[in-house]
C-alpha cells in the first residue's frame, strides 16, 4: 500500500486522476501500473518511491517567478513570488513591457499585497489593473543579481468573440460539408477550394450564414490513402489536395501544364476521377502532383528569380511561417523522396534511422541539397492558404455573418511532420482516446500523442497559441473537436488498449482564457464539440467562456426517452440533426448503420444488436410524437413509425422543427438534402469501410437548382427569422 501512496501523491500533483466516474455512473479505479507508465512518459523517475519523490520535487519545484500567468480582465493583477525569507523586499523592482509597446516600472515594496513567507507561503505584489489584452513581458530585478526573473503575463477577455448578429440574437443557419466530397463538373476528382467558393456563393444566395468544413489540416501528400482528416500530419498547415489547380495564377502562364492537362489521356483520367462515387486519393494526388511542380517551376522563373511583388508575397509567407513551415515542407519533400525508393514508407517511424527527426544532421543535409523540393512544398502551402483566404473574403463580400467555420482536430498523427519535428511539446509515449462506454465497451484509442501540460506552461502556452492562430485564419468560427480536452484527456500508455488509461487534467482556465483572446483577435466565434461523457465541472466553464455547445438532435433526450423541444436548447449552442460520425438522416431512420455494423462484425453480441434495433424503433416513434406535438408533422405522414419511411417531407419537417429552436446556430448536412443513405465514416472501422471517401450524389449546380431545395432554404431562412423574433 505504501508503494501506491507515493505514486498517487505524485500523480495528484501532476494532474493524473487515479479514479474516474465511468459511463455507467460507477467510480472506476485506475491501475497503478498505468499511472507509473504515464509518469515515466512525462519524464519522472519511476524506479522507486524515493526516486519518484526526488524527481517530482525537482520537476515541480516552483520558480521564483512562474514562466506564465494568465489573468482575465477585471481580475486583480496579483503576481506571486517564491522567495526565501532572507530576501529583502526593498531590493526588488519590476518592469513591464506590454505587447502594445508601453513600459511600466515600479518597486515591489510600494505594491506589496501580502507576505506569507514566514509560513512557507509566497510574496504577492500588484500590477496596475487596467492593462490591455495581450501578451506582456514582466521582469523582476533584484539588486546585485545580473539577470532578471521573467514571466509572460497574458491578459485576456472573459469570454470568446461573437459576431454582432449573434449578440443581437439573430438565429443563423448554414450547411456543413466534407470538402473532399463535393462534386462539380470542373474539379479533379476531389472537392477543392474553387468548389468551396461556389458553395459559399450558393449558400449565401439562399440566406445561409456559414459553411462548415471537416478539418482541412495537412495530411500526407506522399501517402494519399491516409485520408482521415482527424489524423493529420500537422494541425498548423493545410491539405494540399484541396488546391484548385486550374485557378492558380501560374497555370495560365505555363504552356507545359496546359498541354499536359489538355491532352486526351489526362482528360480521360480527370473524367474518371470526377465521375467516381468514392474519392480515389492516389489518382487525385497523381494528377495534381503531375502539374503543381510545373507551376512552381514557372513561379521560380517568372517571379522568384526576378523578385516580383508576387515573389515578395510568397517570401513574406515563408518568413511568417518560420520553423513550423520549414518542418512541414521538409517532411513532405523527404517523405516523397523516400517513398520513391520504398512504396511502404507510410510515415517517419519507418524512415531510415538518420532521417527520423528534423534535427538530425542527415535531414539538414537533405534540406540544403534539395532546397527547391522543400520550397515547392512551401509554395503549395502558400497556394492553399491564399485560396482559402479568397473563399473567406468572398463570404464576407456576400454578407454572411460567419462565412467559413473550420474544425480543429483533437490531435496529430504519431507518424507525421508535427511529431517528427517535435521538441517536447507532445508526449510521444502516450496516445489519447476515450474510456469504455455504452457504445464502445472496449474504449477508443485514437493514436494521437497529446500536448504535454507541463511543457505548455514552461513555454507560456506558445504551442497552443500558434495552433489557435493557424486555425482561426480565414474563417468566422472554429469548431473544437472534443472540447472537453481543454479540461482533461484520456491518456493511454503507448501500445496499451484504451481500457488501461487515465485522465490527465489540463490548465483549463488558462487555456480557455487564451482561446478567448485569440478568438477576439481573429473575430472568430468558438463552437465546442461536447458530446460523450461530459463532466459537470466543465459545463459552466464552457458557458461562461462564451463557447457554443454542440446539440445533436438525436442525443437530446429526457429520462423517459422523449425528445427535448429544440426551443429549450441553450441559446449559446449549435444544433444539428446528424454529424460525420453518425449515419445520415435516411441511414438512421432505415437502420442502415446497424445493418452495416452487423455485416462488418461490429456487434458480435446478438442480444446487444437486438437491443439497439429496439431502441432505434422507440426513438423513431418518439421523434414522430415530438414532431406531431409541436405541429411539424406534415399532412399525409402517418403517426406509426413502423410504417413511416424517411422521405423528403419527413426530412424537411425535422429540419424545420430544429430551425424553429433557440440554438444560435443551425448546421445542416448537404447529404440529408439529397436523401443519401451511406455514411462518411463508421467509427471503429479502418479497413472494413471506405471512410472519408464517399462523395455527394450530385453536383453543386444540380443541388442549388432543385426546386425542393430552393423551397427548403427559403423556409429555413424564414423559420430562423421567426425564431430570432421569439425572444
Amino acid at each position: 500500500m505504501k508503494d501506491d501512496q507515493v505514486l498517487k501523491q505524485v500523480a495528484d500533483m501532476v494532474g493524473i486522476a487515479d479514479n474516474y466516474v465511468s459511463a455507467w455512473g460507477d467510480e472506476a479505479q485506475v491501475d497503478s501500473d498505468t499511472i507509473r507508465r504515464l509518469l515515466a512518459a512525462l519524464g519522472y523517475d519511476t524506479k522507486s518511491d524515493e526516486a519518484l519523490l526526488e524527481s517530482a520535487n525537482k520537476k515541480l519545484r516552483p520558480d521564483v517567478l512562474a514562466p506564465v500567468k494568465v489573468v482575465r480582465s477585471g481580475e486583480p493583477m496579483h503576481i506571486e513570488m517564491h522567495l526565501g525569507q532572507s530576501a529583502r523586499i526593498s531590493d526588488f523592482s519590476w518592469r513591464l513591457e506590454t505587447e502594445q509597446g508601453d513600459v511600466l516600472e515600479g518597486w515591489l515594496q510600494s505594491q506589496l499585497v501580502s507576505d506569507e513567507r514566514a509560513d512557507g507561503g509566497t510574496l504577492v505584489f500588484a500590477l496596475p489593473d487596467d492593462l490591455a489584452w495581450g501578451y506582456h513581458k514582466l521582469e523582476v530585478f533584484r539588486k546585485r543579481r545580473k539577470s532578471p526573473f521573467e514571466m509572460t503575463l497574458i491578459v485576456t477577455p472573459t469570454s470568446c468573440f461573437k459576431q454582432q448578429d449573434l449578440l443581437n440574437n439573430k438565429k443563423l443557419w448554414g450547411t456543413s460539408v466534407q470538402l473532399y466530397s463535393i462534386r462539380t463538373n470542373h474539379n479533379w476528382g476531389i472537392g477543392d477550394f474553387g468548389d468551396l467558393k461556389q458553395l459559399v456563393a450558393d449558400v449565401a444566395a439562399r440566406g445561409g450564414d456559414f459553411v462548415g468544413l471537416n478539418p482541412i489540416h495537412s495530411l500526407f501528400p506522399a501517402n494519399p490513402e491516409g485520408a482521415s482528416p482527424y489524423s493529420p500530419s500537422s494541425r498548423r498547415w493545410l491539405n494540399l489536395m484541396y488546391i484548385d489547380v486550374s485557378s492558380v495564377t501560374e497555370f495560365a502562364q505555363c504552356d507545359e501544364a496546359q498541354q499536359l492537362v489538355g491532352s486526351p489521356e489526362f482528360q480521360l483520367r480527370l473524367n474518371e476521377a470526377r465521375n467516381a462515387n468514392w474519392v480515389n486519393y492516389s489518382e487525385v494526388s497523381c494528377l495534381k502532383m503531375a502539374v503543381l511542380p510545373l507551376l512552381f517551376k514557372t513561379f521560380s522563373e517568372r517571379h522568384l528569380e526576378k523578385n516580383t511583388a508576387r515573389a515578395q508575397q510568397f517570401l513574406q509567407f515563408v518568413e511568417d511561417g518560420g520553423e513550423s513551415l520549414l518542418h512541414q515542407a521538409a517532411f513532405d519533400a523527404l517523405h516523397a523522396e523516400l517513398k520513391k525508393d520504398d512504396d511502404n514508407t507510410w510515415g517517419w517511424p519507418v524512415f531510415p534511422e538518420q532521417y527520423r527527426h528534423f534535427d538530425n544532421a542527415a535531414v539538414q543535409t537533405f534540406i540544403k541539397k534539395n532546397y527547391s523540393q522543400v520550397q515547392l512544398y512551401m509554395y503549395l502551402q502558400w497556394l492553399a492558404d491564399t485560396q482559402l483566404a479568397e473563399v473567406n473574403e468572398l463570404a464576407e463580400e456576400k454578407g454572411m455573418t460567419i462565412g467559413l467555420y473550420r474544425d480543429l482536430a483533437v490531435g496529430v498523427c504519431d507518424s507525421g511532420s508535427e511529431t517528427w519535428a517535435d521538441h517536447g511539446a507532445l508526449c510521444q509515449d502516450v496516445s489519447v482516446g476515450a474510456p469504455p462506454d455504452i457504445l464502445g465497451p472496449l474504449g477508443q484509442n485514437w493514436g494521437l500523442p497529446p500536448l504535454n501540460p507541463e511543457v505548455l506552461k514552461e513555454r507560456a502556452y506558445e504551442p497552443f497559441i500558434q495552433l489557435l492562430r493557424a486555425n482561426m485564419r480565414s474563417c468566422g468560427a472554429l469548431r473544437i473537436d472534443h472540447v472537453l480536452g481543454l479540461l482533461r484527456l484520456w491518456w493511454i500508455p503507448k501500445g496499451e488498449s484504451a481500457q488501461n488509461g487515465a485522465y490527465m487534467y489540463y490548465p483549463v482556465e488558462d487555456m480557455m482564457s487564451i482561446l478567448a483572446l485569440e478568438s477576439h483577435r481573429y473575430q472568430c466565434t468558438v463552437i465546442g464539440e461536447d458530446l460523450g461523457t461530459v463532466p459537470d465541472e466543465i459545463v459552466d466553464k464552457l458557458a461562461t467562456a462564451g463557447i457554443h455547445s454542440y446539440k445533436v438532435f438525436f442525443f437530446e433526450t429526457a429520462e423517459d426517452g422523449g425528445f427535448y423541444s429544440p426551443k429549450h436548447y441553450a441559446d449559446q449552442s449549435m444544433s444539428a440533426l446528424c454529424t460525420h460520425d453518425m449515419p445520415t438522416l435516411r441511414g438512421f431512420w432505415h437502420c442502415d448503420d446497424l445493418k452495416m455494423g452487423e455485416e462488418l462484425g461490429l456487434y458480435p453480441d446478438k442480444e446487444q444488436l437486438a437491443g439497439l434495433f429496439d431502441s432505434r424503433a422507440e426513438s423513431k416513434q418518439k421523434i414522430l410524437d415530438s414532431l406531431a406535438w409541436h405541429g411539424y408533422l406534415p399532412e399525409g405522414v402517418g403517426h406509426n413509425a413502423a410504417y413511416v419511411p424517411m422521405d423528403q417531407y419527413l426530412s424537411e419537417a425535422m429540419q424545420l422543427h430544429l430551425a424553429a429552436g433557440s440554438s444560435a446556430l443551425l448546421s445542416l448536412q448537404l447529404e440529408d438534402w439529397l436523401e443519401m443513405d451511406k455514411p462518411v465514416n463508421i467509427p471503429g472501422t479502418v479497413d472494413e469501410y471506405p471512410n472519408w471517401r464517399r462523395k455527394l450524389s450530385t453536383t453543386l449546380d444540380d443541388i442549388f437548382t432543385r426546386q425542393n431545395i430552393v423551397d427548403l432554404t427559403r423556409r429555413l431562412t424564414e423559420t430562423r427569422a421567426e425564431a430570432s423574433n421569439n425572444k
